[in-house]
């Protein structure tokens, strides 16, 4: 039989092991809870640059015929814009002020989310983008808020590789029409330096189903960027190549040409003859 000092010594290591044992647990969960955030998606994963048509300086515009090549890259390029700033607005918004925020880890989901407050259309609203990793992928949800209009709304969600070189963005139209618009595929090749985003029109009410723009840029050829854009309905492809620095380029259109040349203009965009 045990004596009263051999009773209560076993207590107490007892009591010392429970203790040890909460703390371990707790301490486990705590790491847990401080689980580090993957990293955001490029930018360039979403957001396809249209700048070099958008900003041209076209003040010392001589004639319509000067620069009717490079005008009419734009004028396609142009259409894309406004399509992207009118309907995408909020959502990319949304993504750019994600970059300013950490993404905190919920233990009880498996998901890290970033919440904050944006503007758009100078109106506050505010977004909630919650990650999940999916085996050597990342799942990606963005949910915005306006007060008084919407709650939650899923706006987009898609997927990234943990390297961030893929991604895939399923864009809705808006809260009032919540069908999805545009298809956001992105891709860079770190050994051949080609980086391309491609958005294609996913709507399937819309006559353009279908048609795409897709941008790329490239480090090993004079004329390092390109555009092709497809208009569905013509069955029309606009293919145009430029030169990023220098911004001289070329236009080929076959219907809208009459022909499959490239038409080209010079660094000041005027239209000149092919090399």
């Amino acid at each position: 039989m045990k004596t009263k000092r051999q009773i209560s010594a076993l207590s107490g290591s007892l009591l010392l092991l429970f203790a040890l044992t909460v703390i371990n647990f707790t301490g486990c969960k705590k790491d847990d809870d401080i689980k580090p955030a993957p990293d955001l998606p490029p930018q360039a994963s979403m957001v396809m640059d249209f700048s070099d048509f958008a900003e041209a300086d076209t003040t010392f515009l001589k004639s319509t015929d000067t620069y009717h090549n490079w005008g009419w890259a734009a004028t396609n390029v142009l259409v894309w814009n406004t399509v992207i700033t009118v309907h995408l607005a909020i959502p990319v918004a949304a993504f750019y002020e994600s970059f300013n925020h950490e993404g905190v880890y919920d233990p009880n989901t498996g998901e890290w989310v970033w919440s904050y407050n944006f503007m758009a259309g100078g109106v506050i609203h505010s977004a909630s983008l919650h990650a999940s990793l999916s085996g050597d992928d990342i799942n990606w949800k963005m949910y915005i808020s306006k007060d008084n209009a919407y709650s939650n709304f899923l706006w987009y969600y898609g997927t990234t590789n943990l390297s961030n070189t893929k991604a895939v963005w399923h864009m809705s139209e808006n809260p009032q029409h919540p069908n999805e618009l545009i298809l956001i595929e992105y891709e860079k090749n770190t050994q051949t330096t080609l980086e391309q985003i491609k958005y294609t029109n996913i709507k399937t009410s819309s006559p353009g189903y279908g048609g795409y723009i897709e941008y790329g840029q490239r480090g090993d050829q004079d004329f390092d960027a390109f555009y092709k854009i497809y208009v569905i309905e013509q069955d029309h492809l606009t293919n145009i190549e430029w030169s990023r620095s220098m911004k001289d380029g070329r236009v080929r259109d076959e219907i809208h040409f009459g022909d499959f040349d490239w038409r080209c203009w010079d660094t000041d965009l005027q239209d000149i003859t092919c090399p």
